[in-house]
């Protein structure tokens, strides 16, 4: 199984048990930037308690690993759980939203987006993965999602809001990273 097939059977379960989601992560960014190898897929899940088992039902072993306890304590800490396809070691990581008003509204901006012929699947719309982005970034310091956002400025250009992701980037303390890139862009060598 490629990662692609991982991607569509989590799409495919979310879509048959009514769940909303979008992915996130460098999926996303790829969707809107410029693609690059990830180890995983990150795609935020707007599941309930009573979701866990057929969660869990989703991906059978041996085929699957997932863990109904990691499932319940994910959905009660609005944290996260793994999927790991366990032929190819490929992973999900889905990811629990908290449903307050930035995940709602992501939700509402979510875009359907063809991967491939047949791969079809909701992603954050570009100006919500450029926050989450920034948000890692300040976390974890990690120059790939520099990179990244780089990719989505630069392909989305003038289609991207800027004033949407210049508003949630104040809001969520990251504004002086994002007007750091925006000038490390706007310089001619760049």
């Amino acid at each position: 199984m490629r990662q692609a097939d991982l991607l569509r059977k989590v799409a495919e379960a979310m879509e048959a048990m009514g769940i909303s989601y979008y992915v996130v992560g460098s999926y996303g960014s790829g969707a809107w930037g410029e693609p690059r190898f990830t180890e995983d897929i990150d795609v935020v899940v707007f599941v309930d308690p009573d979701d866990a088992w057929g969660l869990a039902r989703a991906f059978p072993e041996p085929d699957y690993y997932v863990s109904i306890a990691a499932i319940r304590q994910a959905i009660a800490n609005h944290s996260m759980f793994n999927v790991i396809d366990t032929a190819t070691s490929d992973k999900a990581d889905l990811i629990v939203s908290p449903r307050d008003h930035l995940s709602k509204l992501q939700l509402s901006r979510r875009r359907m987006v063809e991967f491939e012929p047949g791969l079809k699947v909701y992603v954050a719309s570009p100006e919500d993965v450029i926050l989450g982005k920034l948000q890692f970034y300040r976390e974890g310091g990690s120059e790939k999602h520099l990179r990244d956002i780089a990719g989505i400025v630069r392909v989305q250009a003038d289609a991207l809001d800027r004033g949407y992701v210049a508003e949630w980037a104040d809001r969520l303390g990251v504004a002086e990273i994002w007007q750091a890139i925006l000038r490390r862009l706007s310089r001619p060598d760049r």
